[in-house]
């Protein structure tokens, strides 16, 4: 089954692929990144490789395989 997959370096802390989740899988966290954005992490338990978070990010954070 597919997966999504984050290049958290990418991340800019939108928070929208959050909402965009249809399993609440992607979780935000307090870590940043390089550039000093708050960073998310997704639980492979609950993915269901939908791709919503791909859709909707402005970043390109995701990949879905």
């Amino acid at each position: 089954m597919a997966k999504a997959k984050a290049n958290t370096e990418l991340c800019k802390g939108c928070r929208l692929c959050v909402r965009a989740c249809p399993r609440h899988a992607i979780i935000p966290l307090e870590l940043v990144n390089k550039n000093g954005y708050e960073i998310i992490e997704i639980d492979q338990e609950l993915c269901i490789g939908c791709g919503m978070c791909y859709k909707t990010c402005p970043d390109n954070v995701f990949t879905v395989e």
